[in-house]
């Protein structure tokens, strides 16, 4: 296994939580991800449905999960339905989990093979008192569904077979219960952003004029890698000069060049939870007094912003306040003026000609992870910081992130030995 075993008790814990929001009389089911195919016979890298993780701990194709916690037999509250193995499976696939390391990775009693799953889903619909069939979709606001899922296929074929059953939407539900981490969570995203760390004052070693922004990717996969991680959270940025100032770039294809600086978007992946990172370092290992200007005004308005977040916070208010932040800094830079904000539509302030995106996202199983961006900030929830200015004139790009989780008061931050300040990354760009 590449990372430390997750204790059992955090989808044990997990499970309840949801089953405590279920209606009486009701049974859940959370379906597995498929394998996606790319061409000829080729295949995507697996990547588990995460409200399925979540509950049960259980990172394989073809898994289902079915929580029915008013049913007659008690064994069949909690049932995980698994791909049962055979000698060709394992020679051309490898090792699939047995029941008993099911059984201790989810701390689920009852493990059956998905063989098992339509007898034992057809007697919970129709002898155990169900009246209410919650099932998962995909409700992310920023989602754009174009294929279908195998939950999707699910829905179809359940509410064909049932279509008297009173059918229900977990997603609001698991949306609000993944919003709030637990310390088992806080770990694991804590770890991921210490492997994050580590490739990134290796990268601080790596920089000099004439490097290839992909040979700085390959430096960060390197030590994620090396230090239990699957890889990439999502597609890395490396963003040199002018490539900065586009929001998703992604083809990190240039030569650095003395005198630009690199905008690094990017976090490693561990054991499922995310870190999201972005720093800027100048290719030479000394900043401009310009971009040290730019830089620093981001890193004022990065640290005013942590100052708003609390608990009952609004994001979208809290996104207003940081803009007339931001405002300021760019008055002082020049880069707007008075006239610029007397003239402002109300809809689109003058700010977002330099700064045009949110200053953070949910973050957790997934990089953008489900929360309600209407509801009040709580304890527990993690959140990126991420103010930046992008001056395409000038063809300079600077973003600052990191990833913090709101207590009672004040933030931990996850990132905080992180170098951030621009003279700490130039000591250690220069420092043998």
């Amino acid at each position: 296994m590449r990372y430390s075993k997750i204790n059992n008790q955090l989808f044990s814990n997990n499970r309840k939580r949801l089953v405590k929001e279920l209606k009486p009389g009701s049974v859940a089911v959370f379906n597995a991800n498929d394998i996606m195919p790319t061409n000829a016979d080729g295949t995507m890298r697996f990547r588990q449905n995460s409200d399925l993780f979540y509950l049960s701990g259980v990172d394989q194709e073809e898994s289902i999960l079915v929580l029915c916690p008013d049913y007659p037999d008690k064994s069949l509250r909690e049932v995980l339905f698994l791909r049962e193995t055979n000698d060709q499976i394992a020679t051309w696939e490898g090792h699939k989990l047995t029941r008993e390391e099911a059984r201790e990775a989810s701390g689920i009693e009852t493990i059956r093979w998905t063989s098992d799953f339509h007898r034992v889903f057809n007697t919970m619909m129709l002898m155990g008192g169900v009246e209410n069939v919650y099932l998962n979709t995909n409700e992310h606001y920023r989602a754009e569904v174009r294929v279908e899922s195998r939950d999707a296929r699910f829905i179809k074929a359940c509410m064909e077979q049932y279509p008297l059953h009173r059918y229900e939407r977990v997603a609001p539900m698991m949306s609000a219960l993944r919003a709030i981490k637990s310390s088992y969570e806080i770990e694991l995203m804590q770890k991921a952003c210490d492997v994050t760390e580590k490739a990134f004052r290796r990268v601080l070693k790596f920089v000099k004029p004439g490097v290839k922004e992909y040979e700085i990717e390959a430096e960060f996969i390197h030590e994620f890698i090396c230090n239990g991680s699957r890889g990439f959270a999502y597609e890395p940025i490396i963003a040199s000069g002018k490539n900065a100032c586009v929001l998703h770039y992604i083809e990190n294809t240039s030569t650095c060049k003395a005198g630009e600086v690199i905008l690094l978007d990017v976090g490693a992946e561990y054991a499922n939870y995310n870190a999201d990172m972005t720093r800027v370092i100048p290719v030479s290992g000394r900043f401009t007094k310009r971009q040290k200007d730019v830089y620093n005004a981001v890193l004022r308005v990065k640290r005013a912003a942590y100052k708003l977040l609390r608990p009952g916070t609004q994001y979208f208010e809290y996104h207003k306040e940081v803009q007339k932040v931001m405002e300021a800094e760019l008055l002082k830079l020049k880069l707007i003026d008075r006239t610029d904000i007397k003239n402002q539509h109300p809809e689109k302030p003058v700010v977002m000609k330099y700064f045009m995106h949110g200053t953070g996202h949910h973050l957790g199983l997934d990089v953008h992870d489900t929360g309600n961006m209407f509801a009040k900030m709580k304890e527990g929830m993690v959140w990126t910081v991420e103010p930046g200015i992008y001056i395409k004139e000038e063809g300079l790009g600077v973003r600052l992130e990191n990833n913090v989780m709101i207590k009672k008061s004040g933030l931990h931050d996850l990132m905080k030995n992180i170098p951030i300040e621009a003279e700490e990354i130039e000591d250690l760009m220069n420092s043998k």
